[in-house]
C-alpha cells in the first residue's frame, strides 16, 4: 500500500519538454535578432527555434490530453489548470498594455516628438489613415459574432448537445479565418507602411500582434474541433475547450479597445483612405 494515491493532485512524471521548450524559445528569439540585423545564419536559427517551439507545443499538449484521458485531471487539477490559463491571459493583457502605452504616449504628447512626428498626430508624413467605419468596422462585427458562436458552442457542450458544439466551432473558425483574410487585405492596401514614422510602427505592431493572436486562437479552436470529432470533451470535463473559449473572448475584447483607441480616436478628423 506504500504507492497508494490518497490525494487529488497529479504528480507529473519526468518530462524533457520544459527543457526543450526553453532552449527552443532562446533559439527563436536569438534567431529573430540575428535575422533583423541581417546576419547570414539568422534565418536558419530563427526557423530552427520555431520548429523546436512547435514541436514542444505539440508534444507537451499531446501529453496533457493523454493525462486527461487517463483520468488524471481531477476537479482539483482542472481548477489549477484554470488558474494557469487566467495568469497566461493576464500576461497577454500586459503585453498589449505596452503597445497601447506606446501609442498613447506618441499621440497625446506629439510636441515632445516634434522632430519625429512634426508636432502633430498623426504625423505629417501620414497623408491618410484607415477609415475606421469601413473594413475595421466590418471586422469588429465579425469578431463580435464569433464571440457569440463560441459561446453557443460552449453552452451546447455543457448541455450535452454535440451537434451544436460542432456547428458553433465551425462557425467560429470560419469567422476567424474571414477576419484574418480581411485584415490581410487591409494591410495590402494600407495608405502607409510599417517603418518611417511612429504612427505606422505603433499601428502595425498593435494590430499585427492582435492578428497573430487571432490566428493562434483559430488554430486552438481547430484543435478543439478535431478533438470534438474524436469524442473528447464532456459536460463535466472540457478544460481544453474552455481555455480556447477564454482565449477567443480575450482576443475579442482586445480588438474592441484597438478599434476604439487606434482606428477611431487615433485618426479622428484626419483624411481617410
Amino acid at each position: 500500500m506504500a504507492g497508494t494515491k490518497n490525494h487529488d493532485y497529479h504528480i507529473l512524471p519526468p518530462s524533457i519538454w520544459p527543457l526543450v521548450g526553453s532552449f527552443s524559445a532562446l533559439t527563436l528569439t536569438s534567431g529573430g535578432v540575428l535575422f533583423m540585423h541581417g546576419m547570414p545564419a539568422g534565418k536558419f536559427v530563427l526557423l530552427l527555434g520555431l520548429a523546436g517551439v512547435l514541436l514542444t507545443m505539440f508534444s507537451w499538449w499531446s501529453n496533457v490530453i493523454k493525462e486527461a484521458h487517463a483520468g488524471d485531471h481531477t476537479p482539483v487539477v482542472q481548477l489549477h489548470l484554470r488558474y494557469g490559463m487566467i495568469l497566461f491571459i493576464a500576461s497577454e493583457v500586459m503585453f498589449f498594455v505596452g503597445w497601447f502605452w506606446a501609442f498613447f504616449d506618441f499621440s497625446l504628447f506629439p510636441s515632445t516628438l516634434a522632430d519625429v512626428v512634426g508636432g502633430q498626430w498623426p504625423p505629417k508624413a501620414i497623408e491618410a489613415v484607415m477609415d475606421p467605419f469601413d473594413l475595421p468596422l466590418l471586422n469588429t462585427l465579425i469578431l463580435l459574432c464569433s464571440g457569440c458562436t463560441v459561446t453557443w458552442a460552449h453552452h451546447s457542450l455543457i448541455h450535452g448537445n454535440r451537434d451544436g458544439l460542432k456547428k458553433g466551432l465551425w462557425a467560429t473558425i470560419l469567422l476567424g479565418l474571414l477576419f484574418s483574410s480581411i485584415q490581410f487585405y487591409e494591410y495590402a492596401h494600407a495608405p502607409f507602411g510599417f517603418g518611417g514614422n511612429t504612427y505606422g510602427s505603433a499601428f502595425y505592431m498593435a494590430t499585427g500582434f492582435h492578428g497573430f493572436h487571432v490566428i493562434i486562437g483559430t488554430i486552438f479552436l481547430i484543435v478543439c474541433l478535431k478533438r470534438t470529432y474524436n469524442g473528447d470533451f464532456t459536460p463535466r470535463q472540457h478544460f481544453g475547450f474552455e481555455a480556447a473559449a477564454w482565449y477567443w473572448h480575450f482576443v475579442d475584447v482586445v480588438w474592441l479597445f484597438l478599434f476604439v483607441a487606434i482606428y477611431v480616436w487615433g485618426g479622428w478628423g484626419y483624411p481617410t483612405h
